[in-house]
C-alpha cells in the first residue's frame, strides 16, 4: 500500500492493521478475491472518513494550502495465512516427502530447515505446545490415529449362536412342533411345546451372546491400552512424555535404541542412527539415517542403534503405518493352547453324547412304533393305521427334539466360554495389579511357570539412581562440592565426558532455578550429580564442543563413546563412559585430582579394582569415565570408523546406589514356597550382583557362594552344552551377562523341561523374551521392541507384580479346572439318567426345555460363577503344574465320579420308585426329578469352588458374583416350577416335596467332605487328557 505522508499524529495507528492486511500473499480463488476487494474498499473508505471527522480542520487546511493528496493503491492480495495458519501449505506435498522418500520435494521446501520453518517449528525448542497450538495442528494435519474397522456388534454374536448345528436341528424341531401343535390344538394351546423350546433356545443363545459381547469389548479396551505408547517429545523447550495418539505435525520426537517411530518424519540431528524397517518393507537390513542422503523416517519402524531427533511431517492415516493399519481387518481371534485342548475335549464328549442320543432316538422310535408307549391316560400311543398322521409326526418330533436336546446338554460348549470368561476377568484384574496382558495364552501358561529369570535394575530395585561415591585416582571425594578440590583441567574433562557422552538432557524452566533431568535413571543420576555437585553448565559445555562421532551404549559392550573437538581448536579427543572394571582394563594411566597423569601399573590397577569391589559390596553400580587425546593425523579415520579404546586415561569413578524395592524379599520367598526358582540376570559386576541378590533374598548371606550359584556371563557362555545343562539348575545369579547369555540360559532351562518366564526391557532382550514360555517386558523402562516381543507388560516394572501375575496364572488354570469338574458332573448325570430312562421306559424324565435350562445353568451361569473366583494364598503353596500334568487331575476325577454317582443313583431311584415314595402321579414325579437335578447342580457348584479343601465356604463372601448367580438360579428355578407350568412342562410342588428336593441336593456337601478325605495316588489316571 502506498500513501502520501500526513502530518504526524496519533491517527497514524489507524493504518497499522491496513499495512499488515495488504501484504503480498498467494492469490485466492475468484469468489474469495471479490469478497477481499469489497472488504478492502470499505475499509479504505472508513479509514478516510475517520481521518476527515477526527482531523477535519487540519485536513481542510492541508487541502486549501497544498495540492498534495492521499492515494491508496489497493493490491489484490491475500491475507489468509495470518488468519488461517498453514493455509499456504500443500498437505499432499508434505506427506509425499517421507512417503515417497523424495529428496526433490524436500529441496523445494528448502531442506529440513525449510520444512521446520514452514511448520513454524523452532529447531531447538520444538512447537509452542499450548492447547491452542496443538488443537490447531491436529485440525489442519489430522490426529495420530487411524480408523479401525467396526467391532463385532451384539447382533453378530446372536447370529453366530444360531449357526450351531445342534441349535439349528432344535429350531427345525421347533417349527415342526409349532406346526403340528397348532394344527391339532389350535393357536391358543398348540404353541406351548414348540414355543417353549424356542424361548429356551433363544435364552441360552442370548445369555451367551451377552457374555461374549462383554468379553469382546473388554479385549478391545485392553488392546487400545497396549497400543498406547509413551513418546518423548520437545515442546516449548521442555522434553516431556506424551501418548503416541497426541503426536501432531511439527513435534520434535526424541528417539533412542528400541523406540518405535511414532509418525512419518525427517531426521533433525543425532548419531549412529539405524532403523529396522522390516515391519513395513520386509527388508531385514538396518537402514542408516542421516541428514544428507536419507533423512526419511517412517512410522512403525524401530530404532536399531544410535539416537536422534525427528521432525514429524505427517500423522495418522497420512503415514505409511496408518494406511496399512487402516486396511487391516480385526477378525483375528487368538485361540489359546488351553482353549484348543478344551475344544478337543468338547469334541470327544460331544461324540459320546451323540452316540447316547442316537441310541435313545432309536430305542424311543422302536418303542413308539411297536406300541410300547402310552399317553397320559394310559392308552397306547401308536395303533398302526388308526393313528393320525399328525399324532405320529408330533410324537416323532418330540422324540427327535428330546434326543437332540441330550446332545445339546452333552456337548460342554461352556468349556471354551469358561476359558474366555476367566481370561477376560483375570486380564481386567491383572490390569489393576499393574500387568497388561498382550497375549491371552500367557494368562494360563503363567500358572505353569517353574523358573523366573529376572533383571535386577528397576525390577528388583527401585531404579532411582543416585551418585553416592566419587573417586579421582585413589582418593574418595565428597560428592557435594567436589568441584572445589579438583584441578580445573580434570574437572573440565569430567564435565565434557558427562555432558557430551549422554542420551539424557537437562532443562531449566523459566520460572524456577531447579533443573529438570530426562533420560534413563542412570543418565539422570549422572547428569544430576554433574550439574548439582560439579557445578556444570550443560548447555555451555555442549556449545563449546563439536561432536564428530558417537558409539551408542549397548548391553554387550557395556560402554558408550564420543569423539569431540573443541570449537576454535584443532585437537580432538575421545571420551568413554561405562562399566568400571571394563574401562579400567582399557586404561594405561589415570589422573589424580592434581592433574597429574600417573601410569596404571599392576599395583595401581589392583588398588582401583579393590575400590570397585568395595563400592560393589555396598550394592553400588560402578561407572568409570576415561578419555584419550587423538592426533590430527588420526582424525579423519576416527570420525568414520570405530573410536579408539586403548591406552585410555582414567578420569574418575562414580558409585550409583539403587535401593531394593520394598517387599521384594517377601515376593522372592513367596516364589520359593510356590516351587518357582528365581534367577537374577544382570549386567552389573559379580560383586554388585551378589550384594543385591543377598539383599533381595535370592542368595543367603551365610551360604557358600563359591559352589556355582553365582557365575559371570562369559563363564556360562564358555561352558560346553553338557556342562551348562548340568549346572543351570544350581545357578541363581548371572553377572556381567549379555542378552545372548540370557537367551542361552532360557534355551538350556527349556531343554531340561522347565517352564520359563523371563523379564526384559532392552531391544537386545527381544530374542530371550520370544524364546521364553512367558516374556515379561517392563512398562516404564522397556523399549517398544521388548514390549512387542513379550506376552505380558509389567506396567510398574516391579517384581511384586511378576509374583501377582504368577498368582493370577495359577488362578486361571484352577478356575478352569473347577468348571471342568462341575460341568462334567452335570454331563455324566444327565446322559446316564436320560439314557437309562429312555431304554427302560421309553420316556425321558427331563424334557427338552428342562435340559436347555440345565444347559443354561451350567454353561453360562456356572462358567460366570466359577470363572470369577479370586486368587488365594493357597495357590502359591502348591508346586507349579508343569508341562506334563494332565488337565483333569485324579483329584478332579475322584470328586467328579463321586458326585455323578450320587446324582445318578438318587435320580434313578426317583425315576423308578418316586411315584410310590411320594405317592404322586407321574408328572409331579418328573417335576421332582427335574427340581432335584437342578438343585444338585446348585449345591455342587459350592463343592466345585474348592478342589481339595474341605471348607468350601472359605472366602465366599468375597465373590459376590458367585452368590448373586446362585441366588438368581434359585429364584428362576422356583419360577420355572411354580409359575411356568406349560412353558417348563412342570407341576407345582408342595412344601414337603420342595424340602425333599433340597435335602437330597444338600447331601452332596457332606458327600463331598467325605470324598475329599480319601487320598489319591500319584499314578496318572488318563493319558488322554495330558498336554
Amino acid at each position: 500500500m502506498e500513501m502520501s505522508t500526513f502530518p504526524a499524529s496519533s491517527s497514524a495507528s489507524h493504518y497499522d492493521f491496513a499495512a499488515n492486511f495488504f501484504l503480498d500473499v498467494p492469490t485466492l480463488t475468484k469468489p474469495h478475491q471479490r469478497w477481499r476487494l469489497a472488504f478492502k474498499a470499505i475499509y479504505s473508505t472508513r479509514a478516510l472518513l475517520s481521518l476527515l471527522i477526527n482531523k477535519k480542520n487540519q485536513f481542510l487546511t492541508h487541502l486549501s494550502h497544498s495540492p498534495s493528496y492521499t492515494a491508496l493503491d489497493i493490491n489484490d492480495h491475500d491475507y489468509t495465512d495470518s488468519i488461517v495458519p498453514f493455509s499456504k501449505l500443500n498437505l499432499d506435498t508434505l506427506v509425499a516427502i517421507v512417503k515417497e522418500k523424495n529428496l526433490g520435494i524436500l529441496d523445494q521446501f528448502g531442506g529440513i530447515h525449510g520444512v521446520a520453518s514452514t511448520l513454524k517449528v523452532d529447531y531447538k525448542n520444538g512447537i509452542n505446545g499450548s492447547t491452542e497450538d496443538v488443537t490447531r495442528r491436529s485440525n489442519v494435519f489430522g490426529s495420530n490415529t487411524y480408523r479401525k474397522p467396526p467391532a463385532k456388534g451384539f447382533f453378530r454374536f446372536v447370529v453366530e449362536g444360531f449357526k450351531d448345528t445342534t441349535i439349528l436341528i432344535l429350531l427345525v424341531c421347533v417349527v415342526l412342533s409349532l406346526g403340528f401343535g397348532i394344527k391339532e390344538d389350535g393357536i391358543k394351546d398348540g404353541w406351548y411345546d414348540g414355543g417353549s423350546i424356542f424361548l429356551a433356545v433363544f435364552l441360552v443363545i442370548f445369555v451367551s451372546a451377552i457374555s461374549n459381547f462383554k468379553q469382546s469389548r473388554q479385549f478391545e479396551k485392553l488392546s487400545e491400552k497396549s497400543n498406547d505408547i509413551r513418546v518423548d517429545v520437545i515442546r516449548d523447550g521442555r522434553r516431556q512424555q506424551i501418548s503416541i495418539f497426541e503426536i501432531v505435525v511439527g513435534d520434535i520426537v526424541v528417539l533412542k535404541i528400541g523406540d518405535q517411530i511414532p509418525a512419518d518424519g525427517l531426521f533433525l540431528d543425532g548419531h549412529s542412527l539405524k532403523v529396522d524397517e522390516s515391519s513395513m518393507t520386509g527388508e531385514s537390513d538396518h537402514v542408516d539415517i542421516n541428514g544428507d542422503q536419507n533423512p526419511f523416517m517412517i512410522s512403525g519402524a524401530k530404532v536399531a542403534d544410535g539416537y536422534g531427533r525427528m521432525l514429524v511431517t505427517s500423522v495418522g492415516i497420512n503415514t505409511t503405518w496408518g494406511e496399512m493399519m487402516n486396511s487391516i481387518s480385526r477378525e483375528t481371534e487368538e485361540q489359546t493352547p488351553l482353549q484348543a485342548r478344551l475344544n478337543k475335549l468338547t469334541s470327544y464328549i460331544g461324540k459320546v453324547g451323540l452316540a447316547v442320543a442316537f441310541v435313545v432316538l432309536v430305542v424311543m422310535l422302536v418303542r413308539y412304533f411297536t406300541g410300547n408307549t402310552q399317553d397320559e391316560k394310559g392308552n397306547r400311543e401308536f395303533n398302526g393305521r388308526r393313528t393320525k398322521f399328525d399324532d405320529v409326526m408330533n410324537a416323532v418330533v418330540g422324540i427327535v427334539s428330546a434326543a437332540v436336546t441330550i446332545v445339546v446338554v452333552a456337548i460342554p460348549e461352556g468349556l471354551p466360554l469358561a476359558v474366555t470368561l476367566t481370561l477376560a476377568y483375570s486380564m481386567k484384574k491383572m490390569m489393576a495389579d499393574h500387568a497388561l496382558v498382550r497375549k491371552l495364552s500367557a494368562c494360563e501358561t503363567m500358572g505353569s511357570v517353574t523358573t523366573i529369570c529376572t533383571d535386577k535394575t528397576g525390577t528388583l530395585t527401585l531404579n532411582q539412581m543416585k551418585v553416592t561415591e566419587f573417586w579421582v585416582g585413589e582418593e574418595a571425594l565428597v560428592t557435594d562440592g567436589a568441584f572445589k578440590v579438583i584441578e580445573p583441567s580434570v574437572l573440565q574433562l569430567l564435565q565434557e565426558g558427562v555432558c557430551l557422552n549422554t542420551t539424557g538432557d537437562v532443562c531449566r524452566s523459566n520460572s524456577g532455578t531447579v533443573p529438570e533431568f530426562s533420560g534413563s535413571p542412570t543418565e539422570k543420576a549422572i547428569l544430576s550429580w554433574a550439574v548439582l555437585d560439579l557445578g556444570t553448565d550443560v548447555d555451555e559445555v555442549k556449545q563449546s564442543c563439536t561432536v564428530l562421532h558417537v558409539e551408542a551404549f549397548n548391553s554387550e559392550k557395556k560402554r558408550s563413546g564420543v569423539l569431540i573437538r573443541k570449537k576454535g581448536e584443532k585437537a580432538i579427543c575421545v571420551h568413554w563412559k561405562g562399566a568400571a572394571e571394563i574401562l579400567l582394563a582399557l586404561c594405561s594411566s589415570y589422573f589424580d585430582r592434581t592433574e597429574t597423569a600417573k601410569p596404571m601399573t599392576e599395583g595401581e590397577r589392583m588398588k582401583h579394582e579393590q575400590i570397585i569391589k568395595g563400592m560393589a559390596a555396598k550394592s553400588l553400580r560402578c561407572i568409570a569415565f576415561a578419555y584419550k587425546p587423538i592426533s590430527e593425523v588420526e582424525e579423519s579415520r576416527n570420525a568414520t570408523q570405530k573410536l579408539e579404546e586403548d591406552e585410555l586415561i582414567l578420569l574418575g569413578l562414580v558409585g550409583l546406589k539403587d535401593p531394593c524395592r520394598p517387599g521384594v524379599s517377601k515376593a522372592v520367598e513367596a516364589c520359593r514356597e510356590a516351587g518357582v526358582n528365581i534367577k537374577m540376570i544382570t549386567g552389573d559386576n559379580v560383586f554388585t550382583a551378589r550384594a543385591i541378590a543377598i539383599e533381595c533374598g535370592i542368595l543367603r548371606a551365610d551360604e557358600d557362594l563359591n559352589n556355582g550359584t553365582v557365575v559371570e556371563g562369559v563363564e556360562f557362555r564358555n561352558y560346553s552344552p553338557e556342562e551348562r545343562e548340568e549346572k543351570v539348575d544350581t545357578i541363581r545369579v548371572m553377572a556381567r551377562s549379555s542378552p545372548f547369555d540370557k537367551l542361552l540360559m532360557v534355551q538350556c532351562l527349556k531343554e531340561k523341561g522347565h517352564v520359563v518366564a523371563v523379564t526384559g526391557d532392552g531391544t537386545n532382550d527381544a530374542p530371550a523374551l520370544k524364546e521364553a514360555d512367558i516374556g515379561l517386558s517392563m512398562g516404564i523402562q522397556g523399549t517398544e521392541v521388548a514390549k512387542e516381543s513379550s506376552d505380558i507388560v509389567i506396567l510398574d516394572d516391579n517384581f511384586n507384580s511378576v509374583v501377582t501375575v504368577l498368582k493370577w496364572g495359577r488362578c486361571v488354570y484352577n478356575n478352569i479346572q473347577k468348571f471342568i469338574q462341575f460341568q462334567l458332573t452335570v454331563n455324566a448325570a444327565a446322559l446316564v439318567i436320560n439314557f437309562v430312562a429312555a431304554v427302560s421306559s421309553g420316556k425321558v424324565p427331563l424334557t427338552a426345555v428342562q435340559l436347555l435350562w440345565v444347559n443354561l445353568i451350567m454353561d453360562t451361569l456356572g462358567a460366570l460363577a466359577l470363572a470369577t473366583e479370586q486368587p488365594t494364598k493357597e495357590l502359591l503353596e502348591k508346586p507349579p503344574v508343569g508341562r506334563t500334568e494332565p488337565l483333569i487331575t485324579k483329584v478332579m476325577w475322584r470328586n467328579l465320579i463321586a458326585q455323578a454317582l450320587y446324582q445318578v443313583t438318587v435320580l434313578l431311584i426317583l425315576q423308578f420308585k418316586g411315584m410310590a415314595i411320594f405317592g404322586v402321579e407321574e408328572k409331579i414325579k418328573d417335576t421332582i426329578i427335574f427340581n432335584t437335578f437342578v438343585l444338585c447342580q446348585v449345591f455342587n457348584e459350592f463343592n466345585a469352588r474348592k478342589l481339595e479343601k474341605k471348607n468350601i465356604f472359605e472366602g465366599i463372601h468375597k465373590n459376590q458374583l458367585f452368590l448373586g448367580i446362585v441366588g438368581m438360579t434359585l429364584i428362576l428355578q422356583v419360577v420355572m416350577v411354580e409359575l411356568l407350568k406349560k412353558f417348563a412342562n412342570t407341576e407345582r410342588l408342595n412344601w414337603g416335596q420342595w424340602c425333599a428336593s433340597i435335602g437330597i441336593a444338600a447331601l452332596s456337601w457332606p458327600i463331598g467332605w467325605v470324598v475329599k478325605s480319601m487320598p489319591v495316588s500319584d499314578k496318572p489316571f488318563f493319558s488322554l487328557f495330558k498336554h
